[in-house]
C-alpha cells in the first residue's frame, strides 16, 4: 500500500501549469512545510519540506485558493522518478501525488498567520467563567434540550 497522510504549510505559492494537447489538465506542484513532532540533538531543522504535485480539478482548485502560508492537510500517493539534467548527471526526484486536498484552518486563522489577519469586533461573552465555559443565567433551563 502507497498512502500518504500530511498537514502543513505552503511554503510558496502553487506553481501551475497546463498540459499540451486537446484537453489541457492542470499540473499544480507546491511544497508543504511538515512540522516535525520531536527535535533530535543538533538538528536545527524543525520541519521537512516535502514536493506535492495535484493534477487536474485538484491543480486547478490549488491554483485558485491555495497560496503562500495557507494551512491545508493532503491525502496522496509518493511517486519517485529520475531524469538526466543538462549536465548529465541523474536527478532523482520524490513526489507526493494528491489525490485529496482540504484546508485545515479557517479563512480568519490563515489570514493572521499570513500577517493580514484584522480582528473583527464582537461582543464578549458576558458571563465567561476563568475556565471558557458561560454560566446560565435562571429560568432557563427549561428550554435546554439536555436538561
Amino acid at each position: 500500500m502507497n498512502k500518504v497522510i500530511l498537514m502543513g504549510r505552503l511554503t510558496r505559492d502553487p506553481e501551475v501549469r497546463y498540459s499540451q494537447g486537446e484537453s489541457a489538465t492542470a499540473v499544480a506542484r507546491y511544497t508543504l512545510a511538515v512540522d516535525r513532532r520531536f527535535k533530535r540533538d543538533n538538528d536545527q531543522q524543525t520541519a521537512d519540506f516535502i514536493n506535492c504535485v495535484a493534477f487536474g480539478r485538484a491543480g486547478e482548485f490549488a491554483e485558485k485558493y491555495f497560496h503562500k502560508g495557507i494551512k491545508i492537510a493532503i491525502t496522496g500517493r509518493i511517486q519517485t522518478g529520475s531524469y538526466t539534467n543538462q549536465e548529465g548527471q541523474k536527478v532523482y526526484t520524490t513526489d507526493v501525488v494528491v489525490e485529496e486536498q482540504e484546508f485545515a484552518e479557517s479563512k480568519a486563522a490563515s489570514d493572521s498567520q499570513a500577517g493580514g489577519f484584522q480582528p473583527v469586533g464582537r461582543p464578549a461573552p458576558s458571563a465567561a467563567v476563568g475556565d471558557g465555559f458561560m454560566n446560565i443565567p435562571d429560568g432557563i433551563d427549561e428550554e435546554l434540550p439536555f436538561n
